[in-house]
Protein backbone atom coordinates (compact mmCIF):
# COMPACT_ATOMS: atom_id res chain seq x y z
CA UNK A 1 0.00 0.00 0.00
CA UNK A 2 1.38 3.39 -0.79
CA UNK A 3 1.38 6.03 2.05
CA UNK A 4 -0.31 9.19 2.31
CA UNK A 5 3.27 10.85 2.60
CA UNK A 6 3.94 9.54 -1.02
CA UNK A 7 0.79 10.96 -2.35
CA UNK A 8 1.46 13.97 -0.44
CA UNK A 9 5.20 14.10 -1.39
CA UNK A 10 6.30 12.45 -4.56
CA UNK A 11 2.97 11.75 -6.29
CA UNK A 12 3.00 15.61 -7.27
CA UNK A 13 6.23 15.42 -8.13
CA UNK A 14 6.55 12.80 -9.96
CA UNK A 15 3.16 14.13 -12.41
CA UNK A 16 5.03 17.30 -12.78
CA UNK A 17 8.08 15.94 -13.91
CA UNK A 18 6.37 13.22 -16.12
CA UNK A 19 4.08 16.09 -17.90
CA UNK A 20 7.11 18.10 -18.13
CA UNK A 21 9.07 14.69 -19.98
CA UNK A 22 6.09 14.25 -22.30
CA UNK A 23 6.06 18.17 -23.81
CA UNK A 24 9.53 18.31 -24.22
CA UNK A 25 10.08 14.86 -25.92
CA UNK A 26 7.25 16.25 -28.55
CA UNK A 27 8.45 19.11 -29.12
CA UNK A 28 12.13 18.39 -28.91
CA UNK A 29 11.09 15.56 -31.79
CA UNK A 30 10.97 18.78 -34.26
CA UNK A 31 14.04 20.27 -33.12
CA UNK A 32 16.47 17.40 -33.76
CA UNK A 33 14.99 16.41 -36.77
CA UNK A 34 15.65 20.32 -37.58
CA UNK A 35 19.11 20.20 -36.00
CA UNK A 36 18.15 22.72 -33.58
CA UNK A 37 18.23 21.49 -30.63
CA UNK A 38 21.14 23.72 -29.46
CA UNK A 39 18.47 26.48 -29.71
CA UNK A 40 17.06 24.65 -26.61
CA UNK A 41 20.14 25.52 -24.37
CA UNK A 42 19.67 29.15 -25.90
CA UNK A 43 15.67 29.81 -24.79
CA UNK A 44 15.79 27.76 -22.12
CA UNK A 45 18.58 30.48 -20.48
CA UNK A 46 17.45 33.23 -22.59
CA UNK A 47 13.93 33.48 -20.89
CA UNK A 48 15.60 33.86 -17.23
CA UNK A 49 16.05 38.04 -17.36
CA UNK A 50 12.10 38.20 -18.50
CA UNK A 51 11.07 35.14 -15.30
CA UNK A 52 12.79 37.42 -13.47
CA UNK A 53 11.01 40.56 -14.59
CA UNK A 54 7.93 38.91 -14.08
CA UNK A 55 8.70 37.80 -10.78
CA UNK A 56 9.68 41.76 -9.73
CA UNK A 57 6.49 43.21 -10.81
CA UNK A 58 3.97 40.68 -9.56
CA UNK A 59 6.27 39.79 -6.21
CA UNK A 60 5.72 36.36 -5.91
CA UNK A 61 5.59 33.52 -8.86
CA UNK A 62 2.59 34.77 -10.98
CA UNK A 63 1.97 32.18 -14.23
CA UNK A 64 1.20 35.41 -16.01
CA UNK A 65 3.86 37.91 -15.75
CA UNK A 66 6.66 35.37 -15.50
CA UNK A 67 4.88 33.90 -19.42
CA UNK A 68 5.11 37.36 -20.44
CA UNK A 69 8.59 38.42 -19.33
CA UNK A 70 9.74 34.82 -20.36
CA UNK A 71 7.83 35.45 -23.77
CA UNK A 72 8.71 38.83 -24.65
CA UNK A 73 12.81 37.73 -23.45
CA UNK A 74 12.44 34.92 -26.17
CA UNK A 75 11.48 37.18 -29.00
CA UNK A 76 14.41 39.58 -28.03
CA UNK A 77 16.62 36.48 -28.11
CA UNK A 78 15.79 35.25 -31.25
CA UNK A 79 15.79 38.48 -33.21
CA UNK A 80 18.93 39.08 -31.83
CA UNK A 81 20.33 35.71 -32.73
CA UNK A 82 18.71 37.08 -36.39
CA UNK A 83 20.02 40.25 -36.16
CA UNK A 84 23.77 39.10 -35.18
CA UNK A 85 23.50 36.39 -38.20
CA UNK A 86 22.10 38.89 -41.06
CA UNK A 87 23.89 41.77 -40.34
CA UNK A 88 27.01 40.86 -38.92
CA UNK A 89 27.65 37.86 -40.82
CA UNK A 90 27.85 35.44 -37.74
CA UNK A 91 27.38 31.96 -38.01
CA UNK A 92 24.03 30.76 -36.38
CA UNK A 93 25.88 28.69 -33.49
CA UNK A 94 28.46 31.33 -32.50
CA UNK A 95 25.17 33.96 -32.37
CA UNK A 96 22.96 31.62 -30.18
CA UNK A 97 26.20 31.22 -28.38
CA UNK A 98 26.68 34.74 -27.85
CA UNK A 99 22.93 35.72 -27.01
CA UNK A 100 22.01 33.06 -24.62
CA UNK A 101 25.56 33.65 -22.46
CA UNK A 102 24.95 37.49 -22.83
CA UNK A 103 20.93 36.46 -21.39
CA UNK A 104 21.80 34.28 -18.94
CA UNK A 105 24.47 36.62 -17.48
CA UNK A 106 21.89 39.69 -17.42
CA UNK A 107 19.41 37.72 -16.06
CA UNK A 108 21.62 36.29 -13.02
CA UNK A 109 22.27 40.09 -12.54
CA UNK A 110 18.78 41.09 -12.34
CA UNK A 111 18.12 38.32 -10.33
CA UNK A 112 20.43 39.23 -7.41
CA UNK A 113 20.04 42.99 -8.04
CA UNK A 114 16.17 42.72 -7.91
CA UNK A 115 15.03 39.33 -6.23
CA UNK A 116 17.51 38.54 -3.72
CA UNK A 117 15.66 36.51 -0.64
CA UNK A 118 11.98 38.63 -1.49
CA UNK A 119 10.76 35.48 -3.84
CA UNK A 120 11.86 31.84 -3.62
CA UNK A 121 13.80 32.04 -7.20
CA UNK A 122 17.44 32.06 -6.95
CA UNK A 123 20.78 30.56 -9.32
CA UNK A 124 20.35 27.04 -7.90
CA UNK A 125 17.09 27.30 -8.42
CA UNK A 126 17.02 28.31 -11.75
CA UNK A 127 19.76 25.04 -12.75
CA UNK A 128 18.37 22.42 -10.42
CA UNK A 129 14.82 23.17 -9.87
CA UNK A 130 12.99 22.12 -6.86
CA UNK A 131 11.18 18.86 -7.19
CA UNK A 132 11.36 18.17 -3.81
CA UNK A 133 9.87 20.92 -2.52
CA UNK A 134 6.64 20.18 -4.42
CA UNK A 135 3.31 19.07 -2.55
CA UNK A 136 -0.10 18.46 -2.55
CA UNK A 137 -1.72 19.58 0.39
CA UNK A 138 -4.58 17.52 0.32
CA UNK A 139 -4.15 15.39 -2.99
CA UNK A 140 -6.83 15.07 -5.65
CA UNK A 141 -8.50 17.99 -5.09
CA UNK A 142 -7.96 20.79 -7.20
CA UNK A 143 -7.96 23.41 -4.96
CA UNK A 144 -5.04 22.26 -3.24
CA UNK A 145 -3.42 20.96 -6.62
CA UNK A 146 0.00 22.46 -7.49
CA UNK A 147 0.22 25.32 -9.85
CA UNK A 148 3.19 23.04 -11.85
CA UNK A 149 0.78 20.62 -12.85
CA UNK A 150 -2.40 23.13 -14.01
CA UNK A 151 0.51 25.15 -15.88
CA UNK A 152 2.20 21.96 -17.51
CA UNK A 153 -1.80 20.31 -18.30
CA UNK A 154 -3.09 23.31 -19.77
CA UNK A 155 0.53 23.54 -21.67
CA UNK A 156 0.01 20.12 -22.80
CA UNK A 157 -3.39 20.17 -24.08
CA UNK A 158 -2.38 23.72 -26.25
CA UNK A 159 0.77 21.96 -27.65
CA UNK A 160 -1.27 18.34 -28.63
CA UNK A 161 -3.91 20.67 -30.21
CA UNK A 162 -0.85 22.47 -32.08
CA UNK A 163 0.76 19.33 -33.35
CA UNK A 164 -2.64 18.01 -34.60
CA UNK A 165 -3.98 20.53 -35.99
CA UNK A 166 -0.73 21.41 -38.30
CA UNK A 167 1.35 17.92 -38.43
CA UNK A 168 1.01 17.74 -41.75
CA UNK A 169 2.36 21.00 -42.19
CA UNK A 170 4.80 20.57 -39.65
CA UNK A 171 6.06 17.06 -40.93
CA UNK A 172 6.62 18.67 -44.72
CA UNK A 173 8.63 22.17 -43.26
CA UNK A 174 10.79 19.91 -40.40
CA UNK A 175 11.95 17.83 -43.97
CA UNK A 176 11.90 20.00 -46.69
CA UNK A 177 11.05 23.25 -45.88
CA UNK A 178 11.77 24.63 -49.45
CA UNK A 179 9.45 22.79 -50.82
CA UNK A 180 7.05 23.64 -47.86
CA UNK A 181 7.20 27.42 -48.73
CA UNK A 182 6.80 26.10 -52.67
CA UNK A 183 3.08 24.65 -51.91
CA UNK A 184 2.12 27.65 -50.05
CA UNK A 185 2.94 26.96 -46.37
CA UNK A 186 3.53 29.79 -43.65
CA UNK A 187 6.89 27.91 -43.06
CA UNK A 188 8.46 30.96 -40.71
CA UNK A 189 5.37 31.71 -39.04
CA UNK A 190 4.89 28.12 -38.19
CA UNK A 191 8.44 28.17 -37.00
CA UNK A 192 7.81 31.12 -34.65
CA UNK A 193 5.26 29.12 -33.36
CA UNK A 194 7.19 26.01 -32.87
CA UNK A 195 10.39 28.45 -30.99
CA UNK A 196 7.43 30.46 -28.79
CA UNK A 197 5.96 27.11 -27.81
CA UNK A 198 9.47 25.60 -27.33
CA UNK A 199 9.98 28.57 -24.54
CA UNK A 200 6.10 28.46 -22.92
CA UNK A 201 7.49 24.80 -21.89
CA UNK A 202 10.69 25.46 -20.88
CA UNK A 203 9.32 28.24 -18.79
CA UNK A 204 6.15 26.13 -17.48
CA UNK A 205 9.05 23.47 -16.39
CA UNK A 206 11.27 26.04 -15.49
CA UNK A 207 10.19 26.42 -11.11
CA UNK A 208 10.19 23.08 -10.62
CA UNK A 209 12.39 21.00 -12.85
CA UNK A 210 15.44 24.04 -13.38
CA UNK A 211 16.90 24.53 -16.51
CA UNK A 212 19.75 21.69 -16.77
CA UNK A 213 16.76 19.35 -16.88
CA UNK A 214 14.92 21.00 -19.40
CA UNK A 215 17.55 20.72 -21.46
CA UNK A 216 17.71 16.93 -20.87
CA UNK A 217 14.25 16.76 -21.44
CA UNK A 218 14.22 18.66 -24.67
CA UNK A 219 16.75 16.73 -26.27
CA UNK A 220 18.06 13.38 -24.73
CA UNK A 221 14.43 11.21 -25.01
CA UNK A 222 14.13 12.94 -28.65
CA UNK A 223 17.02 11.68 -30.04
CA UNK A 224 17.44 8.26 -28.74
CA UNK A 225 13.80 7.64 -30.53
CA UNK A 226 15.84 8.69 -33.50
CA UNK A 227 17.91 6.58 -33.07
CA UNK A 228 15.53 3.77 -32.69
CA UNK A 229 12.93 4.61 -35.37
CA UNK A 230 12.47 5.90 -39.37
CA UNK A 231 9.11 7.66 -38.62
CA UNK A 232 8.28 10.85 -37.62
CA UNK A 233 4.81 9.79 -36.11
CA UNK A 234 6.56 6.73 -34.20
CA UNK A 235 9.68 8.99 -32.76
CA UNK A 236 7.35 11.36 -31.18
CA UNK A 237 5.29 9.09 -29.24
CA UNK A 238 8.67 6.88 -28.52
CA UNK A 239 9.98 10.11 -27.23
CA UNK A 240 7.23 10.58 -25.00
CA UNK A 241 7.86 7.07 -23.59
CA UNK A 242 11.23 7.31 -23.42
CA UNK A 243 11.00 10.52 -21.41
CA UNK A 244 8.25 9.37 -19.40
CA UNK A 245 10.44 6.25 -18.46
CA UNK A 246 13.83 8.60 -17.51
CA UNK A 247 11.40 10.94 -15.70
CA UNK A 248 10.15 7.82 -13.10
CA UNK A 249 13.39 5.95 -12.88
CA UNK A 250 15.59 8.94 -12.28
CA UNK A 251 13.14 10.20 -9.82
CA UNK A 252 13.15 6.94 -7.61
CA UNK A 253 16.73 6.22 -8.55
CA UNK A 254 17.25 9.95 -6.67
CA UNK A 255 14.83 9.58 -3.72
CA UNK A 256 15.23 6.03 -2.65
CA UNK A 257 18.32 4.32 -4.27
CA UNK A 258 21.55 6.28 -1.80
CA UNK A 259 19.61 5.57 1.38
CA UNK A 260 19.21 1.74 0.20
CA UNK A 261 23.03 1.63 -0.29
CA UNK A 262 23.32 3.22 3.22
CA UNK A 263 24.21 6.77 2.40
CA UNK A 264 22.31 9.23 4.58
CA UNK A 265 20.31 11.59 2.23
CA UNK A 266 18.94 11.41 -0.97
CA UNK A 267 20.44 13.15 -4.09
CA UNK A 268 18.96 16.22 -6.79
CA UNK A 269 16.03 14.63 -8.34
CA UNK A 270 15.98 16.86 -11.42
CA UNK A 271 20.33 16.29 -11.64
CA UNK A 272 19.29 11.96 -11.96
CA UNK A 273 16.85 12.00 -14.13
CA UNK A 274 19.05 14.51 -16.50
CA UNK A 275 21.79 11.47 -15.81
CA UNK A 276 19.68 8.58 -16.93
CA UNK A 277 18.24 10.65 -20.05
CA UNK A 278 22.30 10.72 -20.63
CA UNK A 279 22.46 6.94 -20.28
CA UNK A 280 19.97 6.36 -22.19
CA UNK A 281 20.75 7.84 -25.26
CA UNK A 282 24.26 6.72 -24.76
CA UNK A 283 22.42 2.90 -24.68
CA UNK A 284 20.28 3.42 -27.84
CA UNK A 285 23.53 5.01 -29.89
CA UNK A 286 25.53 1.90 -28.75
CA UNK A 287 22.75 -0.90 -29.47
CA UNK A 288 20.18 0.66 -31.56
CA UNK A 289 19.28 -2.10 -33.99
CA UNK A 290 19.72 -0.03 -37.60
CA UNK A 291 22.09 3.07 -36.25
CA UNK A 292 24.24 2.07 -33.33
CA UNK A 293 27.74 1.57 -32.87
CA UNK A 294 28.15 -1.83 -32.15
CA UNK A 295 25.73 -2.81 -35.05
CA UNK A 296 27.18 -1.04 -37.42
CA UNK A 297 30.79 -2.96 -36.53
CA UNK A 298 28.81 -6.19 -36.92
CA UNK A 299 27.74 -5.29 -40.48
CA UNK A 300 31.43 -4.43 -40.94
CA UNK A 301 32.93 -7.15 -40.02
CA UNK A 302 30.32 -9.41 -41.05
Amino acid sequence: MLSETFFIVDFPALLIVILASILCALMGSFLVLRKEAVMVDALSHSVLPGIVMGVYLSGSFSILYVMGGATLSCLIAVLGVYALQRYARIEQGAAIGTVFTTMFALGVVFLETYIGGRVHLDTQHVLYGALELTYWANPFEWDSMPMQIKTLSVMLVITLAFMIVFFKELRVSTFDPLYAELQGQYVTALHLIQILLTALIAVSCFEATGSILVISLFVCPAASARMLCDRMETQMWLSAIIGIFCAITGYFCAGFLPLALGFEHSINAAAMIAVICGIFLVLSMLFSPAYGVITQKKKLFN
